[in-house]
């Protein structure tokens, strides 16, 4: 069994082809993930910027890098990348989120390489790239070492790559199941298994195998009143990572 097989979860695959159509409903089931996405873009932009001697404030702080989505949904983080003045490819192995992300993208005028492949395929195919996004995925992934493998695969020398997931605590269940999907209802129920959180100590180690060094982390806490999100350093709940590749990893 190639890791192709071993890492699409076919339980996910139904789920989010039944949700597709509302990727791009800003008050639908996808809204945090927009609000969620106005945080992360700044967190990516200014450590990318730092890292590769750019200007954050430039129109195009970005601009010729090569990035790849991982997991890409919808395309809601490969537009604001895109929109920054990257070079996007995003991958998906939802058909029906790769053709949202395509229609949503050519009615915005942004030009972004989507294509409906596991990201082994991208590796076959001698693919890397400046930057490797790697967010809200782990959790969803039925093989986390073969997927993880994967995508440290696709970091090119001098790159990077971030990863953001939920962490496997008591805390992290009563908020992001609990709390997110049954209380609150942000979510809609089955969204998150418990026992597809990650620990960050379990991501830290398979990036090493890679050849990636963490060199940053953050989490994101939510105010249920105010439907807002903010950076804070506990990663009790969920985090993400900023990686720089250390070694060859291949």
């Amino acid at each position: 069994m190639t890791s192709m097989d071993r890492t699409i979860d076919p339980r996910e695959v139904e789920y989010y082809s039944s949700m597709a159509a509302t990727w791009w409903d800003v008050s639908g089931p996808f809204w945090p993930l927009h609000t969620l996405n106005a945080l992360r873009i700044t967190y990516i932009r200014d450590h990318l910027c730092a890292h590769f001697g750019r200007d954050a404030g430039a129109e195009a702080p970005l601009d010729g890098l090569r990035v790849i989505d991982v997991g890409c949904g919808g395309g809601i983080l490969a537009e604001s990348m895109a929109r920054l003045g990257a070079r996007v490819t995003g991958i998906d192995v939802v058909e029906k989120n790769i053709a949202v992300a395509r229609l949503h993208a050519a009615e915005s005028g942004l030009d972004i390489d989507y294509r409906q492949v596991p990201a082994s395929e991208m590796v076959a195919a001698g693919q890397e790239y400046d930057v490797v996004l790697n967010m809200e995925v782990v959790e969803h992934v039925a093989d986390l070492d073969a997927f993880m493998h994967d995508c440290n695969r696709l970091v090119a020398d001098r790159g990077t790559t971030f990863v953001a997931t939920i962490n496997r605590t008591l805390i992290a269940w009563l908020f992001a199941i609990v709390g997110a999907e049954y209380v609150l209802r942000w979510l809609p129920r089955g969204t998150h298994r418990w026992r597809l959180f990650r620990k960050p100590t379990e991501i830290r180690a398979l990036l090493q195998q890679g050849g990636l060094e963490v060199s940053d982390s953050v989490g994101v806490a939510a105010n249920p009143f105010a439907r807002t999100l903010r950076q804070v350093r506990s990663t009790q709940v969920n985090y993400m990572m900023f990686c720089t590749r250390t070694g060859s990893g291949r």
